[in-house]
């Protein structure tokens, strides 16, 4: 993804929407079935149904963007029947594709949080964490730290510097596999939260890197992002088969943190008087055990006369 050309970005999703669309589901009478050369909606057809001229629609798709109104998006998308994680990332798209680069000062993804948000963690009785936009994990509770302790393949608590990272698990590290069950599912729901991020702030050189790093070491990957599917995630399950305490089904809810623009807080709660309840406390029962045995190896050797 680094150095896209944000305009051009447009084009590529609008492609891949009117692509998944056929004529009879907007409605739209095909006459020449056999000679259709695209899967989905022609050109033409778009715009007509967002009311546009097939010129202006057409330079639209190839990257010439500037001046498009917000109506003019809103008709394309009501055209294209995007949802609403679609029509947000639309609006991303058109707005970074109209902000200078140099108007705008680039930032790195941040891997720090405010202590007050750490504190929270804390407090909270299942495993809740903070995730930044390029999907690295920030910070956690100790609950958290020991359910995703299969992304950490020698410590349960890492080095707070050089976060893990939930994408680069998912396709880079062959225990991802069995730490998901259901292992397309998560990876194309990981693909398409990072590039509804990285549809937010173009000028994320981490997760530029990111999207270049699995780009070329996974193709499975790189198929995925491909398509151009986006996500919003608020609320749901997920099921995970711990290395630990064997198989748990867990609701979520996430909310983004205002003050720190780009964090992404995660709660889970397993039902009360579930499998997946008794195995969250096991696992709260083996955390506190690990830590306190990394926390004694931890402490300096003392001799017998100190």
């Amino acid at each position: 993804m680094e150095s896209i050309d944000r305009a051009a970005a447009i084009g590529q999703f609008l492609t891949s929407r009117r692509a998944k669309i056929t004529p009879d589901q907007v409605g739209l009478p095909v006459y020449d079935a056999a000679k259709r050369r695209v899967p989905g909606l022609r050109r033409q057809e778009v715009a007509t149904l967002a009311g546009l001229s097939v010129e202006y629609y057409t330079q639209i798709e190839r990257g010439k963007v500037n001046g498009i109104s917000e109506s003019v998006l809103v008709a394309i998308a009501r055209a294209l029947e995007l949802y609403e994680a679609e029509r947000s990332y639309l609006f991303d798209l058109h707005r970074s594709a109209l902000t200078s680069p140099q108007r705008t000062r680039p930032r790195r993804t941040g891997h720090t949080i405010r202590p007050v948000v750490q504190r929270l963690l804390d407090g909270f009785s299942g495993p809740a964490f903070v995730r930044n936009a390029r999907h690295d994990l920030v910070a956690a509770n100790q609950l958290a730290y020991a359910f995703y302790s299969p992304l950490y393949p020698d410590h349960m608590r890492p080095d707070p510097t050089t976060p893990v990272n939930f994408v680069r698990f998912c396709f880079l590290d062959p225990r991802a596999r069995e730490f998901y069950p259901d292992w397309d599912q998560m990876a194309d729901g990981g693909v398409n939260l990072l590039r509804t991020d990285a549809g937010r702030d173009p000028y994320d050189r981490g997760i530029s890197d990111l999207v270049g790093e699995l780009s070329t070491r996974s193709d499975e990957f790189r198929i995925r992002w491909a398509r151009h599917n986006v996500r919003l995630h608020y609320t749901g399950t997920k099921t995970f088969h711990h290395p630990v305490v064997g198989d748990i089904t867990i609701g979520y809810e996430t909310m983004p943190l205002p003050a720190d623009p780009g964090m992404v807080l995660t709660l889970y709660s397993a039902e009360p008087g579930t499998p997946s309840a008794d195995a969250m406390t096991l696992l709260g029962n083996w955390a506190a055990t690990n830590l306190a045995t990394t926390a004694t190896a931890d402490q300096p050797s003392r001799s017998p006369s100190e």
